[in-house]
């Protein structure tokens, strides 16, 4: 093969993380760089380009690149756009694919990063052999990549699959980043963890671990380390934000009967304190016809490595 290698990109809100991958799925080197350091679109393409080209000539792949594949949010496979991501710092829409592919000279295609980490799981991952699951990012957000029947949906126009926005608290819901009301991401990303957290110290009286810390800047990884010492406030904000995932599995399932929901992202590391409550809450509210059926379980990629994986094999087909 004369360019045996593909570089898989995965832009997230913090951080963009890049590597060159080989056919077997091997990350040959990676490395990162902030997202939001530049206030501008070309100059954010300029430092991967200078930092891309520079881990490619170190490793020996320069003119062996077949394909570049990006998995950023809200970008649209079909398009090559981002189209109103609210996680980037950019003014949208942003013609990603002809942006990047204009500079490095190579191929480019596209995908929404919980698409990109779904074809990570499919192809190296907990979805192996799988041909009918959903893959749901806990994150900055709540991402999602549906897989029916060995296909990521793209729907007619490439947006398909936000189930992070479907609502889930219709009255005097959240306002989420997306400008609607109750949104699943409003209460059940990393950040709405944290919301629940500043609410729940507002509006109750007992001690907390939590109550050491600035209200504002507690984080769900301040949540999850006061649980683990047995903070009963940090448990129960654990129990609401798993038990409204678990009804929101139980809705999921009722439309695609996937084989397994697996959990990727930082706040899917917090153990049973996560698991217990979303496998009870959907165990409630499952139909009946579906109970038992579908498996929760956990990425089995490095966090790292899913995304960028999954948008490296975007690099194999383009064109």
């Amino acid at each position: 093969m004369s360019k045996p290698y593909v570089v898989g990109i995965d832009i997230g809100g913090t951080n963009t993380v890049f590597g060159i991958v080989d056919a077997r799925g091997n990350v040959l080197a990676s490395n990162s760089i902030k997202t939001a350091k530049h206030a501008k679109i070309e100059d954010y393409v300029e430092e991967l380009y200078q930092e891309l080209t520079r881990l490619i000539d170190a490793n020996n792949a320069t003119d062996k690149i077949l394909g570049i594949g990006i998995g950023a949010p809200n970008a649209n496979y079909f398009s090559g756009m981002i189209e109103g991501s609210v996680n980037l710092p950019w003014p949208t829409p942003i013609p990603l694919a002809d942006l990047v592919s204009e500079k490095f000279g190579i191929p480019v295609t596209i995908t929404n990063d919980a698409n990109a980490a779904a074809i990570g799981e499919m192809t190296y991952g907990a979805a192996r052999g799988l041909k009918d699951f959903i893959m749901i990012t806990l994150g900055t957000g709540v991402g999602s990549g549906i897989v029916i029947n060995g296909q990521l949906v793209y729907g007619h126009d490439g947006n398909a699959g936000e189930l992070g926005h479907v609502v889930i608290k219709r009255n005097n819901g959240r306002l989420c980043g997306c400008g609607r009301t109750g949104c699943l991401e409003a209460y059940c990303s990393a950040t709405g963890v944290a919301r629940t957290a500043r609410e729940f110290l507002e509006a109750r009286t007992e001690p907390s671990l939590l109550r050491n810390l600035p209200i504002e800047d507690i984080t769900s990884k301040d949540v999850y380390d006061a649980a683990v010492a047995g903070d009963k406030l940090a448990k129960d904000i654990f129990e609401f934000t798993g038990t409204l995932l678990g009804e929101a599995f139980a809705d999921f399932i009722t439309f695609s009967s996937p084989e397994a929901i697996i959990l990727f992202g930082g706040l899917a590391k917090s153990g049973d304190l996560l698991m217990n409550p979303i496998k009870n809450s959907l165990d409630k509210n499952i139909l009946k016809v579906f109970k038992g059926k579908t498996k929760i379980l956990l990425s089995e990629l490095k966090e790292s490595d899913a995304a960028v994986l999954g948008a490296s094999s975007l690099g194999w087909e383009a064109k």
